[in-house]
C-alpha cells in the first residue's frame, strides 16, 4: 500500500512537472505572437485613384513577403491627418516611418519628433520642402520631372510628325504645391520652352481627382472652346474624368484634341488603345519592394541612397499600343 502511495505520488509530480513546461511554453510563445518584430508605420495619402490603391496594395504584399510587420494609416487627402498619423507611429516606437506627403510645405515639427524618437523617416512617392538637415533618411519614387520631360518631349514629336505650325495647351495639374505637380509642371513646360509652336492657355489645379478632372474641363470648354488642341494632364484620374466633358462637347479626344496623361493604369492604357489617349507616361507605383528592402538595410545598419528611382517608360500612339501587357493597377 506504501509502495502504490509512493507510485501515485511520482506521476503526480510527473504531471505537475509537465503542466509547468507547458505553461511556460504558452507564455514564450504569446509574447512571440504579440511582439511585431520589425515594425513600419506607414501613411498613406488616400485611395483617390487607382494608382493610389495600386501603391497601397503593393505596400502591404511586399511587407508580408518581407516579413516586416505593417502600421498603415490612411491620411484622407488631408495633412493634419498625416501629422497624427506619424506622432502615433513615434508613440508607438515603430523602428522606421515611412509616408507620401500630400503637399512639400509643413513637415519640419513632426519630423523633428521624430528625429529626437531616433525614429528614420523615408518619403515614398512625393518629396518635401524643408531647410533643415537630416529629417528624411531618403526618398523613394519616380522621377516626377522626368515624366513631365517625357510628356512634353512627346507633344513636340508629335507637332513634327503632324506638321501642325501651332498648339494652344491646357494643363490640368495635381495637388497644388505637391512635388508631383510641381515637378510634371517644370519638366513638361522645360521640354517645350523655345518652341514657338506651343502656347499654354492655363493652367488649372485638378487636385489629382476624376471629378476635378471633369469640373476643370468644362471650365476650360467654355473658356477657350475650339481653340483648345492639347489636353495635357497630371494623372489618369483627371483624364478619365476630362474624356467625358470633351465628348459631350462634340469633340473627339485622340483626333481633334491631343490627350496627354500620366500615371500607367490599365484603364488609361485601355483608352489609349481605342485612341481617345494619345500619350500616358508610366508612374509606377509598385514601390513596396524598394522600400521594404531600404527599411532592412536601415535596420542592419547601411547605409542607403539619398534617392531611389524606379525605371519608367511611355506609352503612346506612336507605338502599337495592342502590344502593352496588362498593368496590374
Amino acid at each position: 500500500m506504501r509502495h502504490l502511495r509512493k507510485k501515485e505520488l511520482v506521476l503526480l509530480m510527473a504531471q505537475a512537472l509537465l503542466l509547468s513546461l507547458f505553461l511556460c511554453a504558452c507564455g514564450r510563445t504569446e509574447e512571440e505572437t504579440e511582439d511585431p518584430g520589425l515594425l513600419l508605420g506607414f501613411s498613406q495619402i488616400g485611395s483617390e485613384s487607382a494608382w493610389r490603391i495600386g501603391n497601397t496594395r503593393d505596400i502591404e504584399e511586399q511587407a508580408e513577403n518581407y516579413g516586416i510587420s505593417l502600421m498603415l494609416e490612411n491620411a484622407n487627402q488631408k495633412q493634419e491627418n498625416q501629422i497624427a498619423a506619424i506622432r502615433r507611429f513615434i508613440a508607438y516606437k515603430v523602428d522606421v516611418i515611412a509616408f507620401s506627403p500630400i503637399v512639400e510645405e509643413g513637415w519640419d515639427n513632426v519630423l523633428e519628433e521624430a528625429r529626437e524618437a531616433g525614429i528614420p523617416v523615408i518619403l515614398v512617392d512625393r518629396d518635401i520642402s524643408t531647410d533643415k538637415e537630416g529629417l528624411i533618411t531618403c526618398l523613394i519614387g519616380a522621377d516626377f520631372y522626368n515624366e513631365g520631360k517625357m510628356a512634353g518631349e512627346y507633344l513636340v514629336r508629335k507637332a513634327d510628325r503632324l506638321g501642325l505650325e501651332h498648339l494652344n495647351i491646357v494643363e490640368i495639374t495635381g495637388t497644388a504645391n505637391s512635388t508631383p505637380m510641381l515637378q510634371r509642371q517644370a519638366g513638361f513646360f522645360d521640354a517645350i520652352a523655345g518652341d514657338e509652336r506651343m502656347t499654354v492657355l492655363e493652367s488649372i489645379d485638378g487636385d489629382f481627382l476624376k471629378s476635378r478632372g471633369a469640373e476643370c474641363m468644362r471650365y476650360l470648354l467654355d473658356t477657350y472652346g475650339d481653340s483648345i488642341d492639347v489636353v495635357y494632364s497630371h494623372n489618369d484620374e483627371m483624364t478619365l474624368g476630362a474624356l467625358p466633358e470633351i465628348e459631350k462637347a462634340g469633340v473627339n479626344p485622340g483626333s481633334d484634341l491631343i490627350i496627354i496623361s500620366i500615371d500607367g493604369g490599365q484603364e488609361a492604357i485601355d483608352v489609349l488603345k481605342q485612341g481617345k489617349i494619345n500619350c500616358v507616361v508610366e508612374c509606377t507605383p509598385k514601390l513596396g519592394r524598394s522600400l521594404m528592402e531600404t527599411v532592412l538595410k536601415l535596420e542592419n545598419g547601411e547605409q542607403v541612397e539619398p534617392l531611389i528611382h524606379p525605371t519608367e517608360q511611355i506609352f503612346s500612339d506612336e507605338q502599337n499600343t495592342s502590344l502593352i501587357a496588362p498593368r496590374g493597377y
